[in-house]
């Protein structure tokens, strides 16, 4: 069954919603990834919640997928050539539109798919507006947070973690392995140093046992977008383990709202 409603015609995409189907929204950016993986991480978000609607479906739910929202709220990431970034008021705004316009448009199960760390202040702050303004509970799953939790059970080796890393390379290179060129993948150059020391994991300084947050911008944090200190590891096979586990989560969740209908 079909599930992008871009490509679906509007009598099929209404009927469905009204039967009670779900709707994800896959939400990304498009900024560095290092040399090896595509800009548009939004396009793994976007592949991760096809692969949720199909596990849902396999699990006798119905879930469509909205078309992404590709631009990333503004950090530490912008001004990268070609890349796009939104103000995070800006992008909580938006993200609380399409919410609505769904919600308005008869949907009452909606699961946000991130695929951007500095995507999650906007979300949060548009989730709660949905509660408070709305009365509508909008899960949100962070695929890269969640990732790299899953990363730290499975023992995979902390080198290969980091931005230009896992667990983004490894899913690129699953999802998309044509858009991928894992022999560019080189380990971490030296930062630069705020203070005369390094950055401390991307916005702080190490003193006296003790984070400082600090503004950085990316060659501060990952000189050409790479943030691990040795992404060579990254496959494939990890990825698809990855996605099967967070498409999994989604599916899951969607099931969840399904059982438990109502006020929460």
């Amino acid at each position: 069954m079909p599930h992008a409603i871009a490509r679906l015609r509007a009598p099929e995409v209404a009927a469905r919603i009204a039967a009670g189907a779900a709707i994800i929204l896959p939400m990304g950016s498009t900024e560095t990834h290092g040399p090896a993986a595509p800009m548009g991480d939004w396009l793994l978000a976007e592949a991760l919640a096809m692969q949720a609607a199909r596990a849902a479906a396999a699990a006798g739910d119905d879930a469509l997928v909205a078309p992404p929202l590709p631009f990333g709220g503004e950090d530490f990431f912008a001004g990268i050539p070609g890349g796009i970034a939104l103000s995070p008021a800006t992008l909580a705004t938006v993200t609380l539109e399409c919410l609505v316009a769904l919600r308005r448009g008869g949907a009452t199960r909606l699961l946000v798919l991130n695929g951007h760390g500095g995507n999650i202040p906007a979300i949060e702050a548009a989730q709660r507006a949905m509660r408070v303004q709305h009365g509508s509970l909008v899960p949100a799953l962070h695929l890269w947070r969640e990732a790299a939790g899953l990363l730290r059970q499975w023992d995979v080796p902390l080198a290969s973690q980091g931005h230009g890393g896992d667990p983004v390379l490894s899913v690129a290179l699953h999802l998309f392995p044509e858009l991928c060129a894992p022999a560019l993948v080189v380990p971490r150059q030296a930062p630069a140093r705020v203070f005369g020391r390094e950055v401390h994991g991307f916005n702080a300084l190490r003193v006296a046992g003790i984070d400082i947050a600090i503004p950085t911008l990316i060659d501060e944090v990952a000189p050409g977008g790479i943030h691990a200190p040795d992404a060579r590891g990254a496959s494939a096979d990890l990825g698809a383990r990855l996605c099967a586990a967070l498409a999994e989560a989604a599916a899951a969740t969607l099931a969840l709202m399904r059982h438990h209908e109502g006020p929460p």
